[in-house]
């Protein structure tokens, strides 16, 4: 063995440790809010997300740490916060935001948010952030220069790391098969399975060269569908065999490479018997990803306040089936409340093992342990 590989085992020994005695210290309520990732909204006065709140629009969002935020947090301590174009005012305000947020306890909270690039930003949209304006990733799919994906994930990870962001819910991992697709569309790299997964491979190394984690998303591919998820029900109707060699094409190519990966409320008919969304499906989520495909990070459901989640289970329903399903991290149900309990409840009552709840808490804290390694 090598002294570089020696080195290696020490280290990954010496985080094992670590872990090992976080996990050790933590109750069984502490292990449940790490599961949780939600908006900062849901630490404030209301703790159910409204159908402004889920779609960016509306009133005002919080913008600072209350000291009501910091009383919910201790009653509910979550493992991340979701920042949107709501929470992000100014240079200087989102600085402190994310530092307030990431302090509210132990082990600290990660700061995430969507910038993908192009159409999809909370903080080059922002006129008041001076930021390079990145092209949407279909139209650097064009150029077919793996290099210009890189510099697109590195300036993107720069300016998120400097604003206090460690993960980035991107790149975008879907194809771009269907034109009339009403969600993906020019956020993917293009239609070919083997160029979109070289680009997503360059752009992920441009986010880590800047200490921000990745997301592949949306696992299996949200690209061949003609609706939304955010709206209702999709289901995609292609086998197992297809989607190898199409749409989980980038994901399998990525997964030594990536963080994480964000699993899509999408149904699919004729690989799953459970008629589930991917998100809640045990079949694709642990039989597919993480058995067969043999992925073994975090794998972040898609939100849990989407409608085709919330049109048919509620909060603590929907909470429970994805942590069941696999997911180590529940993104922003609709209701904290009722999820934080009803996967609390869950644990206790013997629906949910202890040591299932340990193995997801167990990943996220490899995660925030490497992000200060």
């Amino acid at each position: 063995m090598s002294d570089l590989q020696n080195t290696t085992v020490e280290q990954t020994t010496d985080s094992d440790s670590q872990i090992s005695q976080i996990l050790d210290t933590l109750t069984l309520e502490q292990k449940v809010g790490q599961l949780f990732f939600i908006r900062p909204e849901q630490l404030a006065e209301s703790y159910y997300l409204s159908e402004n709140s889920v779609n960016d629009t509306g009133d005002e969002g919080v913008t600072s740490v209350t000291d009501s935020m910091k009383e919910k947090y201790s009653d509910l301590p979550v493992g991340g916060f979701v920042l949107f174009a709501r929470n992000i005012v100014s240079p200087n305000q989102v600085t402190e935001f994310t530092a307030e947020l990431c302090s509210l306890g132990t082990p600290n909270p990660i700061i995430a948010v969507d910038e993908e690039g192009g159409i999809v930003t909370r903080i080059a949209s922002n006129e008041l952030f001076d930021v390079p304006q990145i092209d949407s990733m279909g139209y650097i799919g064009q150029t077919e220069e793996t290099e210009n994906a890189r510099h697109a994930g590195s300036v993107i990870g720069e300016y998120l790391n400097k604003y206090g962001f460690q993960w980035d819910f991107a790149p975008v991992a879907d194809l771009n098969t269907n034109p009339d697709n009403p969600v993906i569309g020019i956020r993917s790299f293009g239609s070919d399975p083997n160029m979109t997964a070289d680009m997503a491979a360059a752009y992920i190394d441009g986010l880590h060269e800047n200490k921000v984690f990745s997301t592949l998303k949306h696992f299996p591919g949200h690209g061949d569908t003609s609706d939304d998820t955010h709206s209702g029900f999709v289901a995609v109707y292609k086998t197992w065999d297809e989607l190898c060699e199409t749409e989980l094409v980038p994901f399998k190519n990525n997964l030594d490479k990536t963080d994480a990966v964000m699993t899509a409320h999408i149904t699919l008919p004729e690989v799953s018997s459970d008629g589930l969304p991917a998100s809640l499906s045990y079949e694709i989520t642990t039989e597919k990803l993480r058995n067969e495909m043999g992925f073994d990070g975090v794998i972040v459901c898609d939100s849990l306040s989407m409608g085709a989640i919330t049109e048919n289970y509620s909060s603590s329903e929907a909470a429970v089936m994805a942590v069941k399903a696999g997911c180590d991290v529940l993104l922003t149900p609709q209701s904290i409340d009722e999820a934080y309990y009803g996967v609390l409840e869950a644990v206790k009552n013997g629906e949910i093992s202890q040591e299932r709840i340990d193995k997801s808490v167990e990943r996220i804290l490899l995660l925030k342990n490497s992000y200060n390694n």
